[in-house]
């Protein structure tokens, strides 16, 4: 007489979870990492000088503190250290306002930097023309 003893499936179904477990705990490859670049200007011309204050030969340093944008495009700006002469901090403001960057990527997408730029401005060659002169007659 031949005895059967019941098929133990308890062996079978530990080798099994235990490899999908094995399996699962594996890391799917990683997408290659995109290197992050940095702010590139692209159109940064230099302020105008302000033709308010051309007569009084005047230059002066503004430091500013610049937020560009993921467009590219400043989106804040704060005077850092001022040139103690308003229309040159303001035309410095103004000015910058108008440059475009190329902005810097973090995993392939465009984020926001903060830079610090000096703006120096230098008083004009010559003096303006009308700098000095007396006001034309008044016609009768």
């Amino acid at each position: 007489m031949t005895l059967h003893r019941p098929l133990s499936l308890a062996p079978a179904l530990a080798a099994a979870l235990a490899a999908a477990l094995a399996a699962g705990c594996q890391r799917a490859p990683e997408a290659p990492a995109i290197p992050s670049t940095p702010l590139r200007a692209v159109d940064t011309p230099p302020p105008d000088y302000p033709q308010t204050i051309g007569c009084d030969q005047i230059g002066g340093k503004v430091v500013l503190q610049l937020t560009v944008g993921p467009e590219g495009k400043p989106t804040k700006v704060n005077v850092l250290e001022g040139s103690k002469v308003a229309a040159l901090d303001q035309a410095a403001i103004q000015g910058v306002q108008r440059w475009r960057f190329e902005a810097a990527t973090r995993n392939g997408k465009p984020v926001s930097t903060d830079i610090q730029v000096p703006v120096t401005f230098h008083a004009p060659a010559e003096r303006p023309p009308h700098c000095g002169a007396a006001p034309a007659p008044a016609a009768h």
